[in-house]
């Protein structure tokens, strides 16, 4: 049997079958907001129109996508990590198109836990901008710090704290850090060595790092402590600032408190232990070695250093 001298014809043509591109934007938006309301607000279009686009989508891999918690739509984990997949997807995408028409973008909106932007970043800022020459930093601070996939509106983040990137991001660790709990010396005064003592204190938390003590606890082999009182703040600045007033006593990340310390408004009764992860900054994997974000990270590892006894390299305009 002769052989058919056409090359295609020993090819097989494998056609690639995507679900329509309006669906899955409707279907990422749901996932990320984790609401059919707010997805319709971003895309303007109405709730009935992303049902639609969701019906579609599932209509289109042949599976129920979402499953029902009481009034909210839950996503399976197949879909979870799909949203996942796409959100990456279309950050690389958005950053193509704007390659292709030759925008290069000017300015990185740096999401910052607002205690770390406060007391660390804010007093360096002059030397950060110096050192990044004409791309402007927008620092947005975060009362709730949340993965940049829940931001496309931002560049970067800073996270702190244990942290597993998802796909599409990466994570530069730029800076150790410890944590401890802190009070003024004259609460300090009334504790014992043992942390046990701390029960007849205020416990003063924070909303936004709601695990913070939970933490401290388990890293430092403590077994927890009974409160007498405990105080809930919606941010660590509001926490730290009851602390510093004499309310109670909360557990902080040292980077955030540092200047306290050395003007002795507060003390660590209990000294530090190491935070796990310390702080990382967060960016899209394309974003990573474009030169902006590359400056952007070296002057963050360069200036997270300690400088002697585990304190932070401090502030210069060099």
């Amino acid at each position: 049997m002769a052989r058919s001298s056409d090359p295609l014809s020993f090819v097989i043509v494998v056609i690639m079958r995507l679900p329509p591109l309006n669906a899955v934007r409707a279907f990422e938006a749901v996932c990320r907001h984790g609401s059919i309301l707010k997805a319709a607000e971003e895309l303007n279009v109405v709730r009935g129109a992303v049902r639609q686009q969701i019906a579609t989508l599932e209509g289109h891999f042949g599976r129920k996508l979402f499953l029902r918690d009481g009034r909210r739509l839950v996503p399976t984990a197949e879909a979870s990590a799909f949203a996942e997949a796409c959100g990456a997807a279309f950050d690389i995408l958005q950053r193509a198109a704007c390659e292709l028409e030759g925008v290069v973008p000017g300015r990185i909106r740096l999401g910052v836990p607002s205690a770390f932007a406060v007391w660390w970043l804010m007093p360096r800022v002059a030397a950060m901008q110096a050192n990044l020459g004409d791309m402007a930093i927008d620092i947005v601070p975060m009362s709730v710090v949340e993965p940049l996939q829940m931001h496309p509106e931002l560049d970067a983040v800073i996270m702190g704290g244990e942290y597993r990137p998802a796909a599409g991001v990466t994570a530069v660790r730029f800076m150790e850090d410890e944590f401890g709990p802190v009070a003024t010396p004259a609460l300090a005064a009334m504790l014992s060595e043992e942390p046990a003592a701390m029960g007849r204190l205020t416990m003063l938390a924070s909303r936004s790092v709601p695990k913070l003590w939970d933490e401290w606890f388990a890293e430092s082999g403590t077994p927890p402590v009974a409160f007498s009182r405990r105080q809930e703040f919606e941010d660590l600045l509001l926490a730290l600032a009851a602390a510093r007033s004499g309310l109670g006593i909360a557990v902080a990340p040292r980077a955030s408190i540092e200047d306290d310390l050395q003007r002795g408004q507060l003390v660590a009764p209990y000294g530090f232990i190491a935070r796990p992860s310390g702080y990382s900054l967060c960016c899209r994997t394309p974003d990573a070695k474009r030169p902006g974000f590359a400056a952007l990270s070296g002057w963050l590892h360069q200036s997270g250093k300690p400088s002697g006894k585990g304190r932070f390299s401090a502030p210069s305009s060099e």
